[in-house]
């Protein structure tokens, strides 16, 4: 058979052969199963209603929403949620029956996340959340690593030198000070002596 030209067009209306892909539900949610459920346990509301009250306080549920099938004779009564922070999440039930009876028994009870539900993101491994400004990052911290401590012995020289030169200042300032207290004493000592010498004059007048 030959092969169609490549300016050959798909006839409008004629429709492709391919899988026909819906949207990606959100990682969390629950995806049900599509099928009319079992009416007697479908029209179960108070059973499952009775059954939630059992692990939450009936002013944290809310009216009924619908019901779910989850295979042959096993339902799930959806509820809305009214527990503080966890707004859009539903309460359900879980009703199962054996074939041909009539007695209802709970099988399962908990809080399930809808699509208007706030919910963490999906995890993402550590090697594919590493962004290149993050790589960037780490290198320039390792290079200033390296060469801290090629600073560190310069750095306390001039320390000791600063060191130094304070006592070294100390000690010139302080050696001053003696010597003009010296100066001061020795001059006081020739002023008392002269002073003297000439009282010495005036009695011997």
């Amino acid at each position: 058979m030959p092969a169609p030209d490549a300016g050959s067009k798909v006839p409008a209306g004629s429709k492709g052969t391919g899988p026909k892909q819906g949207p990606r539900p959100r990682a969390g949610v629950p995806v049900w199963r599509t099928g009319k459920p079992d009416a007697f346990l479908a029209a179960a509301v108070d059973v499952a209603r009775a059954a939630v009250e059992s692990i939450a306080p009936a002013e944290q549920i809310g009216e009924h929403l619908g019901a779910r099938s989850e295979g042959d004779r096993l339902v799930t009564h959806l509820f809305e949620s009214r527990l503080p922070g966890y707004l859009g999440w539903q309460w359900y039930a879980v009703l199962t029956r054996n074939s041909r009876s009539k007695v209802v028994t709970v099988d399962e009870l908990g809080l399930l996340p809808s699509e208007d539900s706030i919910l963490a993101p999906a995890w993402v491994p550590w090697a594919e959340r590493v962004r290149p400004e993050d790589a960037q990052t780490d290198e320039t911290e390792e290079a200033a690593g390296a060469q801290a401590p090629s600073q560190g012995p310069d750095a306390e020289d001039d320390v000791q030198h600063d060191g130094d030169q304070h006592d070294g200042d100390a000690r010139a300032a302080s050696e001053q000070d003696d010597d003009e207290q010296d100066a001061t004493e020795d001059d006081a000592a020739e002023y008392d002596a002269e002073d003297a010498r000439e009282r010495s004059a005036d009695e011997a007048d």
